[in-house]
């Protein structure tokens, strides 16, 4: 019996901990995005908006990404129209909106949701399936999760907090030695 119950347990915890690798979404043009690229890599995660007071931190979230280019830092943004209809556009439309406005190069996901029972699985990945502190529904536009090398996710930033903010860029440093 105390065997079958740690074999169950076993295999309950390893449901949970999977791997980003196994994470499905389309990118902003349709195609698959191959999360296995993101392997050895430290990830900042965002939901980002068109028409939110934090949209103008687009251009912070370009800096960094080309800050720490050859440094083995993506960022990655992730459209939703879940917070107040920020988000109107198409998928076509948003990336236009990212790279004229902000002149965005970093990896955009196709606009979807990040809250409820259709959430997108990067969503559930980040805040149902990571340790217990992270989880929970997305505040708001621009909250970010900081993910180390293998895909983890050790920190979560509130939408208030500036992509070059300090202690982001610490904890990113950190991660990239």
């Amino acid at each position: 019996m105390r065997a079958l119950l740690l074999g169950i347990l076993l295999v309950s915890t390893s449901v949970l901990a999977r791997d980003l690798s196994t994470v499905k979404e389309k990118a902003i043009d349709g195609k698959d995005f191959d999360f296995s690229a993101l392997k050895g890599k430290v990830v900042l995660v965002t939901n980002i908006a068109s028409q939110c007071g934090y949209t103008p931190q687009l251009s912070k979230l370009e800096k960094l990404s080309q800050t720490y280019k050859g440094k083995n830092l993506v960022v990655l943004g992730v459209p939703t129209n879940d917070f107040g209809g920020q988000t109107p556009e198409d998928d076509k439309s948003m990336a236009e909106f990212c790279k004229k406005n902000y002149d965005v190069t970093f990896p955009l996901l196709n606009k979807r949701t990040v809250q409820g029972a259709d959430k997108r699985d990067l969503y559930k990945y980040l805040t149902d399936e990571s340790a217990k502190e992270f989880q929970g529904k997305v505040g708001w536009n621009f909250e970010k999760f900081l993910l180390n090398k293998e895909g983890k996710v050790v920190a979560k930033f509130g939408s208030n907090v500036d992509p070059l903010d300090a202690d982001l860029k610490k904890q990113i440093d950190a991660l990239l030695k």
